[in-house]
């Protein structure tokens, strides 16, 4: 990708439907897939495409997601130029100290960018995993002329079967011009899915920010980008490849079960672009003489006395004496005592479960049991 070109991750989405998996931390900072978190997702395209100057804007909850990317060194962001920057609300006569969608963020994280000195803004959300680069879109963008550019996927090529209402819809021309743009639409009869990934001119960017805010339009898509269908040249750009979105606890389960697809782990994993993340040292998987683990991932630092099966497990987790796991996700540190039944469940970091409990739920509404919890 060309170097005149800044990185924007809006880390403050509000998915409510996550239920107890958000409410104490940011949706960018769920883990996935064992051992990373969903912003390494975006954070590692940016990298992987050459950018070097990638700001977080973050809303609430996220002192886990700061904890997370810390000084940006795991993504080689850690630089004296450029660099990661985390931004977050503060209270002023514009805002009041939390944001109320997407736009208000990018209204409050002025400075940031008058201050970059790239042209072009490759703009992102944090709730939707893919691996790619932003090499082939950008040169799109620039031989297309265009305003803006979206990235999307095909209804046929989505993993996911659920509601899809709360995903934009494009109705996107042969030549990939945008020609309509769709909002929580219960039943549509378009099939090109936005992926929340745009790229924009800088300059372009700071007038439509500052013309939606005096309309009062704070969210990206709903507000500033429908209401300049037509009026700006929008093009849509198509991904191919794997793609997951997070926008219910369902959906979360299924992203993270995917993982345990051979193929899905190939293609997202073992290719050319590397998915980077905070590295933990922690000690080997410990097998004990009574353990049974089948078609699972299992982190680092963990202790398996019981049987797993079609599982994630995180780093440091816990499983007892005559327990089954099947089906379920086990955040860190989660601690499954003997003769425990769990199935089709996410247990939350830190949580407990008691010998002989059993926590069943089904694959389209897993039991959830938020952090810290004892069972």
């Amino acid at each position: 990708m060309t170097g005149d070109a800044f990185g924007l991750i809006y880390a403050g989405e509000q998915m409510f439907n996550m239920r107890e998996l958000v409410d104490v931390r940011a949706v960018g900072a769920l883990p996935v897939g064992g051992r990373y978190r969903m912003i390494d997702f975006p954070l590692s395209n940016m990298v992987n495409s050459g950018i070097r100057n990638v700001a977080v804007i973050a809303s609430r909850n996220y002192n886990s997601l700061m904890d997370h990317l810390g000084s940006g060194k795991a993504w080689d962001l850690s630089r004296k130029s450029d660099g990661l920057f985390f931004l977050t609300p503060f209270a002023n006569r514009d805002n009041p100290g939390v944001y109320r969608g997407a736009v208000e963020a990018l209204k409050g994280s002025m400075d940031y960018l008058k201050r970059a000195k790239q042209q072009y803004c490759v703009f992102t959300g944090s709730r939707i995993v893919y691996n790619t680069t932003y090499d082939d879109m950008m040169e799109f963008h620039l031989k297309s002329d265009a305003d803006i550019t979206i990235m999307y996927n095909r209804l046929a090529n989505d993993r996911w079967n659920g509601p899809r209402f709360q995903d934009a819809r494009l109705s996107v021309g042969k030549n990939g011009d945008v020609r309509r743009v769709e909002m929580d639409v219960e039943q549509s009869s378009l099939d090109c899915l936005s992926m929340d990934v745009f790229i924009v001119r800088k300059d372009l960017l700071l007038y439509l920010v500052d013309e939606s805010i005096a309309r009062g339009d704070y969210d990206f898509t709903d507000g500033l980008l429908r209401n300049n269908v037509g009026r700006i040249k929008m093009m849509g750009f198509e991904y191919k490849g794997y793609v997951s979105r997070l926008h219910s606890v369902a959906s979360y389960y299924r992203t993270n079960m995917d993982f345990i697809d051979q193929e899905i782990q190939t293609a997202m994993f073992r290719g050319a672009n590397r998915i980077y993340t905070k590295v933990k040292d922690e000690v080997p998987v410990r097998y004990m003489p009574t353990a049974a683990v089948k078609n699972s991932i299992v982190a680092n630092g963990s202790v398996i006395e019981g049987e797993v099966e079609n599982s994630v497990l995180f780093r440091s987790v816990y499983i007892g004496k005559g327990t089954t796991v099947k089906n379920s996700i086990l955040l860190p540190n989660a601690e499954i005592n003997d003769d425990a039944e769990i199935e089709n469940a996410v247990i939350d970091k830190n949580v407990s479960v008691r010998n002989r409990t059993r926590l069943i739920g089904s694959k389209d509404y897993p039991v959830i049991i938020q952090k810290g919890a004892v069972v």
